[in-house]
C-alpha cells in the first residue's frame, strides 16, 4: 500500500488531498499542528484505516516511521487575515517547514509536492500569469511574509531536484474554493457569503474593479493528481482563467443567496495596498503537458459552497 504524508493535513487544500488518496487506497499521514487547520475537517476521517492525523508542527525535526512513498507539503497560513496575524509563523513554516518536509523525502526516497501559490506573481505587470513571469512582489510589504515565503520555498525544492535528484513537483495553486473553507478567514469569497447570508451589506474595496479567478476544489485535486504523476519538474499553474471582478462578484453572490442585501464599497486598509489588481492564469502548461483542464463551472461550484456554509451557520436553502 502506497504511503502519502500530507503536511498541514488538518487545513482546506490539505484535507480534501487526504481523502483523495485515501480513496486510491494510500495509507495517508496527515500533520497539522492546527494553527490554522481544523480537526473537524478530517473528523469523518480519523476511524477509516489507514488515516493518522499527527499533531504537530513541521518547522521542528520531521520523522515518520516506516516507508513513505509520496510528501505533499501544504502546511501554510493561506490568507491575508492568516498571515497578517502570523508572520512570523508563514515565514518559518516556508523556509524551515520546506526544509525539514523535503528532508523527509529525501531520507525516504519519496516524491515531493509544494503547495505554492498565484501570490509568487505579486502584483502583476503580466496578464494572464504564465508561469515564466518572474513576478512583482514587495519584499517587505505586509502580503511580503507569504509571498516571500513561497519563492523561498520553490527555490528551495529546485536546489534539492538539482543537488539531490530528488522528485519534485511544483504547484502554483490560483484562488481556490469549496467546502472546509472557514467562514472568517479573510479571503473574498467566504466573506460575501458569510456577510449574505447573515443578512449584511457585502463590502467591497476602492472601485472592486480588482480581478480573481476562482477554481473549484474537485478541479484542483485532480490536478495535483495529475501533476503528481507526471514528470513536470518545473511549476505549474493550477486554476480557473474564468476571471471576474469583485464587484461583479460580489453582485452574483447577492443574486444567488436571494438578493436581500445591498453592496458597501469601503476603502482599500493600508496591509492590503500589495493586494493583486488582477489575477488569471495561464493554464496552457496545465493543458499541454498534464492533459488538465478545469471542469466545475463557478456557478455550480458557488452552489455546492453556498450549502456547506449554509451547513456552517445552521441555515436551510430557502
Amino acid at each position: 500500500m502506497p504511503r502519502t504524508v500530507v503536511t498541514g493535513g488538518a487545513g482546506f487544500l490539505g484535507s480534501h488531498l487526504c481523502e483523495h488518496f485515501l480513496v486510491k487506497g494510500h495509507e495517508v499521514i496527515a500533520i497539522d499542528n492546527l494553527l490554522t487547520g481544523r480537526e473537524e475537517n478530517v473528523a469523518h476521517l480519523l476511524g477509516r484505516p489507514g488515516f493518522s492525523l499527527v499533531k504537530y508542527d513541521v518547522t521542528n525535526y520531521l520523522a515518520v516511521e516506516g516507508p513513505v512513498d509520496q510528501v505533499l507539503h501544504f502546511a501554510s497560513p493561506a490568507s491575508p487575515v492568516d498571515y497578517l496575524r502570523l508572520p512570523i509563523q508563514t515565514l518559518k513554516v516556508g523556509s524551515l517547514g520546506t526544509h525539514k518536509a523535503l528532508g523527509l523525502a529525501l531520507a525516504k526516497k519519496a516524491r515531493f509536492l509544494l503547495a505554492s501559490t498565484s501570490e509568487v506573481y505579486g502584483d502583476p505587470a503580466v496578464h494572464p500569469q504564465p508561469e515564466s513571469y518572474w513576478g512583482n512582489v514587495n519584499p517587505v510589504g505586509y502580503r511580503g511574509v507569504y509571498d516571500e515565503a513561497k519563492r523561498f520555498a520553490e527555490a528551495l525544492v529546485m536546489a534539492y531536484h538539482r543537488a539531490h535528484g530528488l522528485q519534485t513537483r511544483i504547484v502554483r495553486i490560483f484562488n481556490t474554493y469549496g467546502p472546509r473553507m472557514r467562514l472568517n478567514d479573510g479571503r473574498a469569497l467566504p466573506t460575501f457569503i458569510g456577510q449574505a447570508l447573515r443578512g449584511e451589506p457585502l463590502t467591497v474595496y476602492g472601485d472592486g474593479m480588482q480581478t480573481r479567478s476562482f477554481g473549484y476544489i474537485d478541479d484542483l485535486v485532480d490536478g495535483l493528481g495529475r501533476l503528481l504523476a507526471s514528470d513536470v519538474t518545473e511549476p505549474v499553474n493550477i486554476g480557473n482563467p474564468d476571471e471576474v471582478t469583485m464587484l461583479d462578484f460580489a453582485k452574483e453572490i447577492v443574486a444567488l443567496t436571494g438578493g436581500r442585501v445591498g453592496i458597501e464599497f469601503r476603502k482599500l486598509p493600508p496591509e492590503y495596498a500589495d493586494d493583486p489588481k488582477q489575477r488569471r492564469p495561464d493554464i496552457s502548461r496545465a493543458q499541454s503537458l498534464l492533459g488538465w483542464t478545469p471542469r466545475t463551472t463557478r456557478a455550480e461550484g458557488l452552489k455546492r459552497t453556498l450549502g456547506y456554509f449554509r451547513g456552517r451557520l445552521g441555515q436551510t436553502a430557502p
